[in-house]
């Protein structure tokens, strides 16, 4: 079911679209998605689902479906605050019922068009474009994207031919056939739909994508693989996203463009509009939002702080700090995953160090 749509200029050429997956419950990132949407989390002050966006138009997808779940409203109105440069969709999944499902539910919106699928709690350098132009030049009825990991009895892994072609598909094996895991991005033919009708649930009662393409490869059709070079990482822990937080504030160009009184800036920072920076030091890599106050505290590499924070005495490092949060004297705080307009405050003494993962609206006090 489309919710909504809104037009932009598509300038990619040939036909594609792309399935982007935003629903799902985020349990592994609880207490956090107890109040927002797991792939709405920021990154480097960057919702998750934005990357995935700009990655599937860059790869010439002129028309985006969004799969969205029970925080539907929260995903259409933080996707609608930008403007695109495709059509972007809604499709209200309901209860989610595999990866497959959503392929069903989405069969009106994808027609009879080629279309990438995207986990949208996925975070990849460089982007899929090069992806996207070996799936165009040769063909196949599936090429799925894999990254070589150390410990591929945890993913989906893909078994090879000499070729580089795909054999099998198996999930989570004890003995795998190789190392190379299944990244969460293919690009599919409309021969997609017929395989995912044809499989039955799993044991988890869900309809499996390694089910469907496992059918393709029965019914003697091409799956290829494409392997990615750089990083690659899913989102759903909260040690995933500050990892990803780390990886992107790594390739940001320093940028300031806040006022600094007694106060210094090392190496690659972004300072945001209206940023007020009073007797601190600030060490890059990291990123402040617009409209931050920062007093005599010290902002460490790989933090992200967005929009509207204040922060005050405080020292804080290898964190994401979501927006409209208040944090004063609270000593030293380190990899720490906090949520929208929570309040950190000192309450009496003060240990060296603290570590968080705090939900939105909460306060704490130490």
């Amino acid at each position: 079911m489309g919710i909504c749509s809104e037009r932009g200029d598509g300038d990619a050429e040939g036909n594609m679209k792309a399935l982007i997956l935003s629903g799902g419950r985020g349990t592994r990132l609880r207490p956090i998605t107890h109040s927002q949407q797991k792939q709405l989390i920021p990154i480097a002050n960057k919702p998750v689902l934005f990357y995935a966006i700009e990655d599937v138009i860059e790869a010439g997808a002129e028309e985006v479906g969004i799969i969205v779940g029970p925080n539907k409203e929260q995903v259409i109105e933080t996707v609608r605050s930008k403007a695109w440069g495709a059509e972007v969709e809604f499709i209200f999944q309901g209860e989610p019922k595999g990866l497959a499902h959503t392929i069903l539910v989405a069969e009106e919106f994808l027609g009879d068009d080629d279309f990438i699928m995207y986990l949208g709690d996925n975070v990849i350098k460089g982007g899929i474009l090069k992806h996207s132009e070996k799936f165009r030049e040769s063909g196949p009825d599936s090429l799925v994207l894999l990254t070589e990991v150390e410990d591929p009895q945890r993913f989906g892994v893909a078994d090879l031919d000499e070729e580089g072609r795909v054999r099998r598909l198996v999930e989570k094996p004890k003995v795998p056939p190789s190392n190379y895991a299944l990244v969460g991005i293919y690009f599919f033919r409309p021969s997609i739909v017929e395989a995912c009708k044809r499989i039955k649930p799993s044991w988890r009662n869900e309809l499996e994508i390694t089910d469907a393409i496992q059918w393709l490869l029965d019914s003697g059709r091409r799956v290829e693989a494409s392997i990615v070079d750089g990083w690659w990482k899913d989102t759903g822990k909260a040690e995933d996203i500050l990892e990803a937080n780390r990886l992107i504030l790594d390739e940001m160009r320093p940028k300031n463009e806040g006022v600094l009184r007694s106060s210094r800036i090392f190496g690659r920072a972004v300072v945001g509009k209206g940023c007020v920076i009073e007797n601190s030091e600030i060490k890059g890599p990291c990123i402040l939002g617009a409209n931050c106050a920062i007093r005599d505290s010290y902002i460490g590499p790989y933090t992200s702080i967005n929009d509207g924070c204040t922060i005050e005495g405080t020292e804080v490092e290898d964190s994401v700090i979501m927006e409209g949060c208040t944090i004063s004297r609270a000593g030293r705080i380190v990899e720490s995953l906090i949520g929208k307009n929570v309040v950190i405050r000192e309450n009496g003494r003060r240990p060296a160090g603290h570590r968080f993962i705090a939900g939105d609206s909460s306060e704490i006090l130490l």
